[in-house]
């Protein structure tokens, strides 16, 4: 078993980094945070569909990422999930400002004990600008704080640039 935390920008072929470490796995189950409120989010989810095995199970799960893990972890199995910033940005629009705490505590606490392999992707949005709105400056900081969590309880860490993976913790 091991824990794979997969970080980068927007566009810098984390996702495809993501598949090629899950494709080398028995049985994949994607995790998809994404809900197709807009035209645009519709379109990036096609994309990703489009890009990823067909054979591959796909688990919708915007909030709740500490059941599904829980409820889908097997073995033999590779959970991919992307990506956590979306579940971020999910659980911080929550009128219940606890649900982002408890949801997130939940995830740190069952990742080390679950079976089989889990990557995680999420984007790395602290090289940019400070955010103008207090909304985007809680979600960069809620952001960075969860992946100095993860990179504490994950294996292997990647850092993805232009396509080419860099990592940061677990050997090459």
């Amino acid at each position: 078993m091991s824990r794979t935390l997969i970080l980068g920008g927007r566009r810098s072929g984390k996702s495809a980094r993501a598949q090629q470490l899950a494709a080398q796995a028995a049985e994949v189950v994607l995790i998809a945070t994404a809900t197709a409120c807009d035209e645009e989010m519709t379109a990036r989810i096609v994309h990703h569909r489009q890009s990823r095995p067909a054979h591959w199970q796909v688990c919708e799960e915007p909030e709740r990422l500490a059941d599904a893990l829980l409820q889908l972890a097997q073995p033999q199995r590779c959970l991919l999930v992307d990506c956590l910033t979306l579940w971020q940005t999910h659980l911080l629009l929550q009128t219940d400002e606890a649900t982002l705490q408890r949801e997130t505590d939940a995830v740190l606490a069952v990742l080390p004990q679950l079976p089989g392999e889990v990557v995680l992707v999420s984007n790395e949005v602290g090289w940019s600008i400070v955010p103008e709105s207090p909304l985007a400056r809680r979600f960069a900081d809620e952001v960075g704080r969860l992946h100095q969590r993860l990179a504490v309880v994950c294996e292997r860490v990647e850092l993805v640039v232009a396509g080419l993976p860099l990592c940061l913790k677990g050997g090459a």
